[in-house]
């Protein structure tokens, strides 16, 4: 298995006021925006931050999303070693394939990968 992409998730009361603040911080770029969860990113490099109001399906939010190249064969894995599934594998309307998992240490985990 690969992990493709590993994003911060923020929770935040206000989106406006995060713009700005992480804007100062160069991530003045919005590049993903779904009313609930909107991802800050710097245009010269990239790099990203996603906040959270509350996640629009999931029973809980999660503070990290790590993309990967078999969300199914992770979901197979998880559940094999007795990990906490907070949320089954779900085709989302926004084009994502996920689930959510609790890590040892009890942050929720959103393992994800983007539908063709």
């Amino acid at each position: 298995m690969k992990a493709e992409e590993v994003i911060t998730n923020l929770h935040t009361k206000d989106v406006e006021k995060a713009r700005d603040f992480f804007g100062v911080l160069g991530l003045s770029q919005t590049t993903l925006d779904l009313g609930w969860v909107t991802r800050f990113s710097s245009p010269e490099t990239g790099a990203s931050v996603q906040v959270v109001t509350a996640d629009a399906s999931a029973p809980a939010d999660s503070q990290l999303t790590i993309k990967v190249d078999d969300v199914d064969g992770a979901y197979a894995v998880m559940q094999e070693r007795g990990y906490e599934i907070v949320h089954p594998l779900t085709d989302e309307p926004w084009g994502i394939r996920r689930f959510f998992v609790r890590s040892p240490d009890g942050q929720v985990v959103n393992v994800a990968h983007h539908r063709v």
